[in-house]
């Protein structure tokens, strides 16, 4: 075959993708971020409250759901999916993450809402299909949020992981390298890591359009003017200072391969998850050896055989990343103590 046919035929190959990609990814993004049914729910009686945390930047109090880790403890936000719910938190929606966490001397933290948000302060207002609002996630995750905790809820405003899955595995890192003083660990659980490069940010505007009716445009700018976040908001292109602030990260995906977890998914469910999981492998591979290259020497990369996009493997990757939590931020497990104030009973839908 000449140079000429080889070029053809790779260009092929990557337009036959992207169109694959294209069709599919819209739909599969959030597939794993879909109602359950409130069996799911970390079981009544754990010492979990539902706090109302007023927010200059987006105008309207945030929901938090919120399990305390004893004075000064040090905290786990846990970051939701692109189609992240107005009532629940996925992570309570999907997991026991509350139950795995109790009594580990780390506060669990787990703000309500911001779909398709990336838990980003966006350039313009955020209009979906319900209307427009403020997006100010970051400023409120990193300024607002931990000043809240601390001064009501005895939450170390130092010692800090954010662990995101999906479309908040990118934001979790964005989070350390902006703000290390407060984020020293941050985990990434299949998540987008490159998010300027190439197809993607093409890629993130259809999902974000199907989950929700949102426009990528409004979140970081268009990628051709000289003022976009793109790259400000790309764990890749930002990778120097993630070294040099010497973060503990976890970073997970599989290869797209089915396992026992997945049983009971639907055919079509389970289809989307496999051809997700395996089309993000890529760049967390990439990410991996860049890190390296860079000098990086305090991650875990975590690649099994076998894995696909849905959340029995992130609940499954959140309770083997505790004991490391634990130790890089010095929790004190202690048993853990009822709610001051009366609140709601925990987790009953």
């Amino acid at each position: 075959m000449t140079f000429v046919g080889k070029m053809r035929g790779a260009w092929a190959r990557r337009l036959t993708v992207a169109a694959m990609v294209a069709a599919v990814l819209p739909a599969l993004v959030g597939v794993v971020g879909g109602s359950a049914t409130a069996g799911a729910f970390s079981r009544p009686g754990l010492p979990v409250e539902y706090l109302m945390v007023p927010s200059a930047g987006m105008g309207h109090d945030i929901k938090i759901q919120f399990q305390s880790g004893g004075a000064n403890a040090p905290g786990v936000y846990l970051l939701d999916g692109l189609r992240a719910q107005d009532d629940f938190n996925g992570w309570d929606i999907n997991t026991a993450a509350f139950e795995w966490y109790l009594d580990s001397g780390l506060a669990v933290i787990m703000p309500v809402g911001g779909q398709s948000s990336f838990y980003s302060d966006w350039y313009k207002p955020a209009c979906g299909k319900t209307g427009c609002t403020t997006y100010k996630w970051e400023t409120f995750m990193t300024s607002e949020l931990p000043a809240y905790l601390a001064a009501n809820k005895g939450v170390d405003p130092n010692r800090n992981a954010a662990v995101g899955l999906s479309m908040a595995g990118s934001a979790s890192m964005i989070f350390a390298i902006y703000h290390p003083n407060q984020f020293q660990y941050a985990g990434s659980l299949s998540g987008f890591l490159n998010l300027s490069e190439g197809w993607w940010p093409m890629l993130v505007g259809m999902s974000m359009g199907d989950a929700g009716g949102y426009k990528a445009d409004d979140m970081w700018g268009k990628t051709g003017d000289s003022d976009n976040a793109w790259k400000r908001n790309d764990p890749m292109v930002q990778m120097s200072t993630l070294v040099a602030n010497n973060t503990r990260l976890w970073v997970y995906c599989g290869d797209g391969k089915p396992s026992e977890l997945d049983a009971g998914m639907s055919s079509g469910n389970l289809f989307n998850a496999k051809f997700l999981e395996g089309f993000t492998l890529r760049t967390n591979k990439t990410f991996q050896e860049n890190y390296i290259a860079a000098g990086g020497k305090n991650a875990v990369f975590n690649f099994p055989s076998g894995g696909t996009h849905q959340w029995n493997y992130w609940g499954s990757q959140l309770q083997q990343m505790k004991p490391d939590i634990q130790r890089v931020l010095g929790a004190t497990p202690q048993p853990s103590a009822p709610p001051v104030t009366a609140t709601p009973a925990s987790n009953g839908g």
